[in-house]
């Protein structure tokens, strides 16, 4: 499988007009051995990673004002859906109109060449099949910024594993950055306000899923 490089990805998508960070084109010796052990140790943890929450994103409850999607999703990104969109609202759409719909949403950051993203899948089918009037489902293939397969290899795995709720690309390369992706596939489970509860890394089971997303159904209650 190929190593997962975001910068030279994201070089890519940003030369050929997609959004992408600002990168600066000259590196010390300092910089560049930095910049190959951040890679190294994006590459082991991709598509492998022992399954664990991501103590970070666990909200500090320090926002100050309303919360709103605005002021607490790391970024909004547009959503260009593979199939779903009368859930999403659309073929093309914002990920903060989701949120607008006043449900809690479980983002799932997977890829067409991701092993655990294929294993995990079916266990995502069930939740949503049993959840998902309560909760938005939204897989998000991330496979062209992280080396792990196109949008068509995307399209054909959702396919081939009979999956039925709403998945998506995005034109936005910034996404593997802004929310922090450091393994695949990613779960992100997220209140109607916008803000992240849990960021799991790592393959989730039925069992597990189901108990994450009854704790956030629960805890978003009167959000």
């Amino acid at each position: 499988m190929s190593a997962w490089k975001p910068d030279h990805i994201i070089d890519k998508y940003r030369n050929e007009g997609g959004t992408s960070p600002s990168m600066h084109p000259k590196r010390t010796g300092f910089a560049t051995f930095f910049g190959v052990a951040i890679v190294a140790a994006v590459v082991l943890a991709a598509c492998g990673s022992a399954a664990q929450p991501n103590p970070d994103t666990v909200p500090s409850g320090a926002a100050s004002g309303p919360a709103t999607a605005e002021n607490l999703l790391p970024a909004d990104f547009q959503i260009s859906a593979y199939q779903g969109e009368d859930v999403l609202g659309g073929q093309v759409v914002q990920f903060s109109d989701l949120l607008a719909q006043g449900k809690p949403v479980v983002l799932n950051l997977w890829a067409g060449l991701c092993p655990p993203c294929r294993l995990e899948m079916p266990d995502f089918e069930a939740v949503s099949n049993e959840l998902g009037d309560q909760v938005v489902f939204v897989g998000l293939d991330v496979g062209p910024f992280t080396n792990l397969g196109t949008s068509e290899d995307g399209k054909a795995l959702i396919q081939e594993l009979g999956i039925t709720y709403p998945v998506g690309t995005t034109p936005n390369a910034d996404v593997v950055k802004e929310y922090n992706l450091i393994g695949m596939p990613t779960t992100y489970l997220i209140s109607p306000t916008g803000e992240i509860v849990q960021q799991w890394t790592g393959l989730l089971t039925e069992e597990k899923l189901t108990e994450l997303v009854k704790d956030l159904i629960e805890s978003s209650a009167g959000s």
